[in-house]
């Protein structure tokens, strides 16, 4: 493991802890980091917005677009305190960064009561079987919108 990977590392874990000493939320951090250079700070602000996305790497992501200008970090690197949740894995995977670093696992995160298990197993339940109930309606109208984006000339792709 490079110096460089360390030096980052310690700042998500040290955002982690600081967030959680301050009460925002729950003990995780994240940098988003590209060319060596941090662009993109978050600690899980959860408790503090009363918002259920508010988790470090999420906060961080908006940090970094924001900063960039843009919803894509192409050739960037996340160091994240833990490994992300699912919510925080598909978040990541839209912003296309080149490689994710962690510290905990989600094994380390379950041992302190953030088990993130039960949403892993739900992703595979097939939508009418799933702990929360779901259920498909007015598909037609909402494929109205869809063929509407699709003869957009103006749309920008991502």
């Amino acid at each position: 493991m490079s110096v460089e990977h360390q030096k980052f590392m310690k700042e998500a874990i040290r955002l982690s802890k600081e967030g959680m000493e301050s009460n925002q939320g729950g003990p995780f951090g994240c940098v988003i980091v590209k060319d060596g250079h941090i662009i993109g700070r978050g600690n899980n602000k959860v408790s503090s917005t009363n918002d259920p996305t508010a988790h470090a790497e999420v906060v961080a992501i908006r940090d970094a677009c924001a900063n960039v200008g843009h919803f894509q970090l192409d050739d960037c690197i996340v160091y994240t305190s833990c490994e992300p949740c699912p919510m925080c894995l598909g978040a990541i995977y839209w912003a296309r960064p080149k490689q994710i670093f962690f510290a905990c696992s989600r094994e380390d995160a379950a041992n302190i009561n953030f088990d993130d298990d039960f949403i892993y197993k739900e992703i595979n339940v097939p939508v009418g079987e799933r702990s929360i109930p779901s259920e498909q309606i007015m598909q037609t109208e909402g494929v109205q919108v869809f063929k509407a984006w699709q003869n957009k000339q103006d749309k920008t792709l991502y």
